[in-house]
């Protein structure tokens, strides 16, 4: 006789926090096309731990998060949000739309884009 399973017990835990902080980070970061050398030179976070915050393997503080927000054209609030985002929904596309005046100082052919989902809770959140 075969049991029925519970649909709850197949689904994937939510994303921790500084999981889904590190994945909009580096998503970001390879979407301009910036190494995590010119990242930790630009913003003062030492390659090693910006690594470590994009794999969310380290829980960094605002003013670490803020460093490296403003090297990749975001604000805090704009990451904040994009990383509730992913924690909350498990997946999310830095691409499809272009986000006017967020293009990173020294980068004027970089493509500044976000997800849907970004770009509507970013609207709530400014």
């Amino acid at each position: 006789m075969e049991t029925q399973r519970d649909p709850a017990a197949r689904t994937v835990p939510p994303r921790l926090w500084r999981e889904a902080l590190g994945r909009v980070l580096r998503l970001r970061r390879t979407e301009l096309g910036l190494t995590l050398a010119e990242v930790s030179a630009r913003s003062g976070v030492s390659t090693q731990y910006l690594s470590e915050v994009e794999r969310g393997l380290k829980d960094p503080s605002s003013e670490v998060i803020e460093a490296i927000a403003a090297v990749l054209g975001l604000a805090l609030p704009q990451v904040l949000v994009l990383a509730a985002a992913d924690a909350e929904h498990g997946s999310l596309q830095l691409a499809g739309l272009e986000l006017a005046g967020l293009q990173p100082a020294g980068l004027p052919h970089a493509r500044a884009r976000l997800s849907d989902v970004g770009r509507a809770q970013l609207s709530l959140a400014a």
